[in-house]
């Protein structure tokens, strides 16, 4: 698994999609596999489909398909590490301006960084909390989920299907 580490992941994107999806920065198990959310206990997964965006749990292989919903993911930092705490404030403040000029090519409606705490240094902005944004990138709308690693323990995976489903609402709209 070490061998992964500093691996970059290519991004499931395509211009105009409904949701990009952006984690902090892929794990080791995702840059061994070039899955997105590739380790087991990783809810992304469940969460995307109990809250209605795909009508069935995908698995990481198919992480492709999420395009047909109109879905993407990418990362705010590219790098792989063990741990998102392995990153520095720059990688992260660097990958907030990298992301920016990427949603403003690529033009989803809606931005959902996965992360608040890497939202908050990514953008400069320490009073985000989990939910919609008032920043735009262009046209693009921001919103804050909670990060879907087991380690955020305090969103259940009920909690954290509900927080996806308000996005999903939204970007029905």
């Amino acid at each position: 698994m070490q061998a992964a580490r500093d691996r970059l992941v290519p991004d499931v994107a395509a211009d105009g999609l409904r949701v990009l999806f952006c984690g902090i920065n892929p794990g080791l198990m995702t840059a061994a596999t070039g899955h997105h959310f590739a380790r087991p206990g990783n809810r992304f997964w469940p969460a995307l489909h109990r809250s209605g965006f795909t009508p069935r749990l995908l698995k990481p292989s198919e992480q492709e398909e999420l395009l047909s919903y109109g879905l993407g993911i990418t990362n705010v930092v590219a790098r792989a590490t063990a741990r998102a705490d392995k990153l520095s404030a720059e990688e992260y403040r660097e990958g907030g301006r990298l992301l920016a000029l990427k949603v403003a090519r690529l033009r989803p409606r809606w931005l959902a960084v996965l992360g608040v705490t890497a939202y908050r240094v990514a953008f400069d902005d320490r009073k985000a909390r989990v939910g919609p944004q008032e920043r735009t990138i262009g046209d693009t709308r921001v919103w804050v989920l909670p990060n879907p690693s087991g380690l955020n323990a305090h969103w259940t995976p009920a909690t954290l299907a509900e927080e996806f489903a308000r996005l999903r609402e939204a970007a029905q709209r």
